[in-house]
């Protein structure tokens, strides 16, 4: 998919509380990837701009800058003219600054995508198979990471930061479900996941929890921006998901938080994830007689009928539920659902889910939306692509995710080496 875009520019009003600087000594690598952040959040910032939303002085933003343009993180744009005073010069980011993997490992597919400093999906690769094995992945890293590297110059390749990837924690769990054999289950059960594919990959890999980097994935590249609280729906082969607190992703103590997929919303304490996950569908549109690869391979599916209308029902009454369960612990101000699937299925299932949801006995609880999500089926890989950003430009290792709270002063800083580093 060359070229999808994942951003969008929402304005100043998008970024105008990212948060404001102070001038005093200490801070300027905060500095710089706030400004990053803010100039990625609102499309193109002039420096005056900046420095309005940031609260640095011009002088301060304009030293910064020059050093972002200098490392080639940063465009300058022709002046806009017409207004009293000098010329307006819009700032934007280079896509060519910077550019990451991300590798999604799932239970029916792989994928793996390049991705450039603006969030542009470059280059994509699939694999889909029946259940993934060891062996199989390392032949997908070592075969990807060759191929996605090749529609890259020298001078771009260069400029690759890591390897983010994204996989259920516990792959060899729900195995009646998966229908993997024994020894493949037991093969993944001590299996070292990141340090396997660090074994083949030549640059930094950087691991998380598949619906977590989902989550991550609309939280900085997503249209609801605006949204600050929002509990997270990602509905793959199992239902997974996460949750975002004052714009920041929450992970909890273990990086578990967000398990919903373990919230009970039927008869016998039903699990949502036995009642809203692709698998459950899979397995209904096998005793149709019907391909469940289908699933996997193709945009199109129009052709599963009422087996999909009925998944769509059952799932959104199972969500409409935990959204209730959700929005009784926290008063979020949104709901977000996504998947592994077509945007009309999403907006079927999330139109299912609002209406659902609006019956639901919701007395003493906070009004929430229920909302599509924006990046669909490749989140998973694009918030894994993600992290080797996110290591790469901020000191604090929430910024890019939470880009929120003070930025700190811009005191002197080797900024032209430390950049050069995590440039090339």
């Amino acid at each position: 998919m060359n070229g999808h875009a994942v951003g969008g520019k929402d304005g100043l009003r998008a970024v105008a509380d990212l948060g404001g600087g102070t001038n005093q000594i200490g801070g300027r690598l905060y500095n710089e990837r706030l400004i990053l952040s803010l100039i990625r959040r609102g499309g193109s910032l002039s420096k005056a701009a900046v420095a309005r939303l940031t609260g640095l002085s011009a002088q301060t933003v304009s030293v910064i800058i020059s050093g972002l343009e200098a490392d080639g993180l940063l465009l300058r744009h022709s002046p806009q003219r017409g207004r009293v005073g000098q010329p307006s010069v819009p700032l934007s980011l280079d896509p060519e600054g910077a550019f990451s993997l991300g590798m999604k490992l799932g239970r029916r597919s792989s994928d793996l995508i390049l991705m450039d400093f603006t969030g542009v999906v470059r280059a994509s690769l699939r694999e889909t198979y029946a259940y993934p094995t060891p062996e199989r992945l390392r032949a997908f890293v070592d075969r990807g990471c060759r191929i996605l590297a090749s529609r890259l110059s020298a001078a771009q390749a260069d400029r690759i930061r890591g390897l983010g990837l994204a996989a259920p924690f516990e792959l060899w769990s729900w195995q009646p479900e998966l229908g993997a054999p024994d020894p493949v289950a037991d093969a993944w059960r001590d299996f070292d996941i990141p340090a396997a594919v660090q074994e083949i990959c030549p640059w930094p890999v950087h691991y998380c929890n598949d619906a977590t980097a989902a989550c991550a994935a609309e939280l900085a590249f997503g249209h609801h921006q605006h949204v600050a609280d929002f509990l997270y729906f990602f509905v793959g082969s199992f239902l997974g998901g996460g949750i975002v607190l004052n714009g920041k992703l929450f992970q909890g103590h273990s990086g578990n938080a967000g398990a919903v997929g373990s919230l009970p919303v039927g008869d016998g304490g039903q699990r949502l994830i036995r009642t809203a996950s692709l698998y459950v569908l899979e397995r209904e549109l096998a005793e149709r007689g019907l391909d469940p690869q289908l699933l996997w391979r193709s945009d199109d599916w129009s052709g599963l009928g009422e087996t999909l209308d009925q998944w769509i029902e059952r799932s959104a009454g199972s969500l409409a539920v935990a959204c209730v369960a959700g929005l009784a612990v926290i008063d979020f101000q949104a709901v977000v659902i996504d998947g592994a699937f077509p945007e009309a299925v999403r907006s079927r299932l999330t139109d299912a889910v609002r209406e659902r949801f609006l019956r639901q006995d919701r007395q003493g609880l906070t009004e929430a939306a229920v909302i599509p999500g924006s990046i669909g089926p490749n989140a998973r890989a694009i918030g894994a692509a993600s992290l080797p950003l996110l290591a790469g430009f901020s000191r604090d290792p929430d910024v890019l995710f939470k880009e929120r709270g003070r930025a700190q002063a811009a005191g002197p800083s080797p900024m032209a080496t430390d950049m050069d580093k995590r440039t090339r």
